[in-house]
């Protein structure tokens, strides 16, 4: 059967699949229905497979993102314009779409009531021997994160370290703790998101972003960057 060929050998479990759709459970309980598209593909490169040079999926234009239902959307989408300078697409009193590049976007979508079946995107696990001596502590996330390419991966960081929203997550290797660490790493992590005109009412919601640098400090690109060549404007 179709369902075996797609996840044999994996923890993912499949409960529907055909032309239109798909809806997939991870092994950590999170539900997602993946939607077939006829939207543009972004022609500028490719993420790479190391067996055979080519990507093994397609490209995924939109991720949704659902929230309890009094999150403050509007809060969210001033988050995105403040921190990470994306245009907002669509914004109402139930979701917000947030554009992460010209052909891919993030919704965030409020739930009408508690579904128990939808995770709620962290899973927090006190663990102190993981946390350096010296350094600041964070608890280890093992829920899903997202990872997002920046043309300026410094002045992102000073934007999100002056929302107080930067993460070190310790259960990684590459943990940027200063702006020099981020610059080496080429990357830096984001937890809560917060409304940058009400910071002090406290999260809105947490998910962890993976905040990754188009290019290496020596100005070539980073090793996974999907990109064939930088954009216009990437600054390191």
């Amino acid at each position: 059967m179709q369902e075996h060929v797609l996840l044999k050998g994996t923890h993912f479990k499949l409960a529907r699949y055909d032309d239109k759709e798909m809806h997939v459970t991870d092994p950590w309980g999170t539900n997602f229905r993946i939607f077939s598209s006829n939207k543009t593909k972004d022609s500028r490169g490719v993420q790479n497979n190391i067996d055979n040079g080519e990507s093994l999926g397609n490209c995924m234009d939109n991720l949704t993102i659902y929230t309890p239902p009094g999150a403050n959307i509007a809060g969210i989408a001033r988050f995105y314009e403040k921190a990470f300078v994306t245009p907002i697409l669509d914004l109402n009193g139930h979701h917000c779409v947030v554009s992460t590049g010209p052909y891919q976007s993030l919704t965030f979508q409020r739930m009408k009531q508690l579904d128990k079946d939808i995770n709620m995107h962290v899973d927090l696990r006190d663990e102190p021997e993981q946390n350096p001596e010296g350094q600041q502590y964070y608890p280890s996330n093992y829920g899903p994160h997202i990872s997002i390419y920046i043309r300026d991966i410094r002045s992102t960081h000073e934007r999100a370290n002056e929302l107080g929203v930067t993460y070190v997550n310790p259960r990684f290797k590459r943990r940027a703790y200063c702006e020099q660490e981020v610059i080496k790493d080429c990357m830096f992590r984001c937890l809560d998101i917060v409304d940058p005109d009400n910071v002090d009412r406290g999260v809105i919601l947490r998910l962890e972003h993976e905040v990754r640098s188009v290019l290496k400090e020596n100005g070539s690109l980073y090793k996974s960057c999907p990109f064939s060549v930088a954009p216009d404007g990437c600054v390191i």
